[in-house]
């Protein structure tokens, strides 16, 4: 069954960084689309590959993406 996952993405020069928080992965690509397609692919590998126990060590499902005003 696939789970939802946070994505956060910003811009470096000519590339977007794709975090997802909830497992501390990040990839990266030249669009958006790009950047999302990317760190998708990573976070299936991840879920396919990682031991149970690195899963178990790394997947956080209380992320608060909030805004702060400085």
């Amino acid at each position: 069954m696939a789970k939802e996952f946070t994505a956060i993405l910003h811009q470096e020069d000519e590339t977007y960084i794709a975090h997802c928080p909830e497992i501390d992965i990040v990839s990266q690509g030249e669009s958006i689309e790009e950047a999302k397609e990317n760190l998708k692919e990573a976070i299936e590998l991840f879920m396919e590959h990682a031991p149970d126990e690195e899963k178990k060590r790394r997947i956080h499902s209380d992320i608060l993406v909030t805004t702060v005003t400085a």
